[in-house]
């Protein structure tokens, strides 16, 4: 019975007011009920001043959980006016016992006690009005017992709520660092694409001037070289000015699509200085290198094969050019998947296919179920799921990422024919 309190108040939990409302009447109803048996012997039976006590002692529980104290002590109240009235007390037992354990279950331990004092007080007074039919023992084991396993039973309900009431907090706390996190990850990869697309423009703007300086230099004696130069530059500054617009659209997109993105503080190292990662040479300070683009490939995948994984790599369709920044997006994937291969299937066999058709390119990097995960091998840290979206939807393209049906892993990276050459 008193078990039955700690899944009504959660129940409550959601519609306090109509769960405390159908309680109240229900309490009114079958107090009612009770007062029309036959009463003990020693008691009265039930008339309309009982009638009129038994609906108070129900009515007050609409307030119990605005101000259970205070319900607890009218529903307490108006039992020993009922039990004095000479009525049998177990027809208002029930009232003070929920009051009881409304206390328990929202107040401190000192105000419990109290109250379950009370109970049992009141539950030995009936028992003295009526000594001349009554056991009192039986009388004093119920006074204690009765009030105590609604005490146990509220305490553990008021416990087990507060302990929800952390987690809750806890779960939302939780979840707003991890939307940090993911918008500082995501602002982290785009500022380091954006350095590798500055490189990018960097070189073709050295280009551009070495070109514009030959032009200059040969203009009187060989015009067609000349002319060939400006060629050159034309079509160089229109790749690095398409390059430009996509890292001023990058730095400016924040990650839901509007907004300046946050500055982040830079915690890698500088993609400007010290050794390539992707075979390179050194691109620090004053040189310009080109960014590793379809043409390191094959060293990549040497590099791959060097630590443990079996990797081929097939070529359809008629290769097209890429703008430099394209051809950095699919190397930075491929070498991405081929990483992750090395970090979570170990010795195993990888693929690496490039399909070329007229209006797409499509790149798949799948790798067979590996034994075990293998241990740091050296190679450079992956950029991550979020960095290879990053890239992609740069040049309009989307990557999609999984396990296969047949075990392994699958990357698959698609981009639109460039327009830009």
């Amino acid at each position: 019975m008193h078990a039955g309190f700690g899944l009504i108040d959660r129940l409550g939990g959601r519609r306090p007011l109509v769960v405390d409302s159908l309680l109240a009447l229900g309490y009114v109803g079958a107090g009612l009920l009770l007062g029309q048996e036959q009463p003990p012997a020693g008691w009265r039976s039930m008339d309309m001043t009982g009638a009129v006590l038994t609906a108070l002692v129900g009515l007050v529980l609409l307030a119990r959980r605005i101000a259970p104290v205070e319900v607890f002590a009218a529903s307490s109240t108006l039992w020993v006016v009922f039990i004095a009235c000479g009525y049998w007390p177990v027809v208002n037992s029930m009232p003070p016992l929920l009051g009881l354990y409304t206390v328990a279950a929202t107040r401190r331990r000192r105000t419990s006690f109290l109250c379950t004092g009370v109970v049992t007080g009141i539950w030995v007074y009936a028992g003295i009005g009526n000594i001349d039919n009554s056991s009192m023992p039986t009388v004093i084991a119920q006074a204690v017992l009765f009030p105590a396993v609604v005490l146990v039973v509220g305490r553990g309900s008021g416990a087990l709520a507060e302990r929800n009431r952390q987690f809750a907090e806890l779960t939302l706390r939780l979840r707003e660092q991890q939307e940090e996190n993911a918008l500082r990850a995501l602002t982290e990869e785009r500022v380091r694409i954006a350095r590798e697309l500055h490189d990018v423009v960097a070189h073709h703007m050295s280009v551009v001037a070495l070109q514009a300086g030959m032009a200059s230099y040969v203009f009187p004696t060989d015009p067609a070289a000349s002319r060939r130069a400006l060629d050159t530059i034309a079509e160089t500054s229109r790749e690095a000015l398409e390059e430009m617009r996509r890292m001023l659209v990058l730095l400016r997109v924040g990650q839901e699509g509007q907004g300046d993105a946050p500055a982040a503080p830079d915690s890698r190292q500088d993609t400007d200085g010290g050794q390539d990662t992707d075979g390179g040479q050194d691109t620090g300070g004053a040189a310009y290198a080109p960014a590793p683009g379809l043409d390191l490939l094959d060293r990549l995948l040497e590099r791959v094969r060097g630590a443990g994984v079996e990797v081929t790599m097939d070529v359809a369709g008629p290769p097209a050019r890429l703008p430099q920044g394209m051809a950095l997006c699919v190397y930075r994937v491929v070498q991405e998947a081929l990483t992750n291969v090395l970090k979570h299937a170990g010795p195993t066999r990888a693929s690496v296919a490039i399909h070329y058709a007229p209006h797409s390119l499509e790149v798949c990097v799948t790798n067979e179920q590996g034994a075990e995960p293998a241990p740091d091998n050296g190679l450079a840290p992956g950029l991550g799921l979020i960095g290879m979206r990053e890239r992609a939807k740069i040049y309009g393209g989307s990557v999609t990422a999984g396990p296969r049906a047949l075990g392994g892993f699958e990357v698959r990276l698609t981009l639109p024919a460039p327009t830009t050459v």
